[in-house]
């Protein structure tokens, strides 16, 4: 085991940081005593939030999508922070609904910003962490099964998880841990994008806030084992795994699940002021 690290005085990368679950984590990582730097691509809003978190949140205007960028940044914070300890791999990018809707160069975006970006973001990281170091991925339950008009999306999330749970042997050898957080629908306004095409799948299951994910990012980070998996909620982790090893039950409890689904939905977009879908 690795011993689970303390915030205070130490660095943090945050991806995705300008809202949401990233900006969520931030808070609770300033809190702690953390210095963030926070990345999003969204310069001015970016630059608000950090004037909102204090002098401990830095704004560093990256997209991860772009290889040398991912590249470069672990380094660009180090010489500006002084050190890197922890990376929260948030950042991301869902285009819904069939996939023959989209241009191939969308479908690449998702692969590059959910897949791509964090592999090599990760492996940038851990030339300037020192052992002790942490890295949290932010997956997604969609990543445990195939979820009709999130083909893509899921598959990056399912490539997330797999990566972490081989790399972590590798950088066990460096005093490095990686864990993935895997939560289910996240009341935070991403779900409003494309709205019609957001799966009743999606909506049957409870809805978390982005404090409640950002609690169990902090758990990862504090934890003291490597290759770890938090599902959030618990039991719809639970019955997405099995869903996943029993494909033909996932087939048969699929109807009722869209039922209940449905009503959810018509219940968020009235909340929201979304059309009706």
């Amino acid at each position: 085991m690795i011993a689970p690290i303390e915030l205070t005085d130490r660095v943090a990368i945050v991806t995705g940081a300008s809202s949401g679950i990233g900006l969520a984590v931030a808070r609770r990582l300033v809190a702690g005593g953390a210095t963030v730097a926070m990345v999003a691509r969204g310069a001015e809003r970016l630059r608000r939030v950090c004037q909102e978190l204090g002098e401990r949140a830095q704004p560093f205007v990256r997209d991860i999508g772009d290889v040398p960028a991912a590249i470069a940044l672990p380094g660009d914070v180090a010489r500006q922070l002084g050190r890197l300890d922890i990376l929260v791999n948030n950042a991301g990018v869902h285009h819904r609904g069939d996939m023959l809707r989209h241009a191939p160069g969308d479908l690449a975006q998702m692969y590059m910003v959910n897949l791509v970006g964090p592999v090599v973001l990760t492996r940038a990281a851990v030339d300037v962490m020192s052992a002790g170091g942490v890295i949290v991925n932010v997956g997604s339950l969609a990543g445990k099964l195939g979820v009709p008009g999130s083909a893509v999306y899921s598959s990056t999330k399912a490539g997330l998880r797999i990566w972490a749970l081989g790399a972590a042997e590798d950088l066990a050898r460096r005093g490095i841990r990686i864990a993935t957080v895997n939560p289910g629908p996240v009341d935070t306004g991403f779900l409003d994008d494309d709205f019609d095409n957001v799966s009743l799948l999606t909506f049957s299951q409870p809805m978390s806030t982005a404090d409640q994910v950002a609690a169990r990012v902090l758990a990862a980070i504090h934890s003291d084992q490597t290759g770890i998996e938090l599902d959030v909620p618990y039991l719809s982790g639970k019955l997405a795994t099995v869903n996943y090893l029993v494909p033909g039950l996932g087939r048969v409890m699929r109807p009722l699940l869209e039922k209940l689904g449905a009503k959810a939905k018509a219940r968020y977009a009235a909340r929201r002021g979304l059309g009706r879908s």
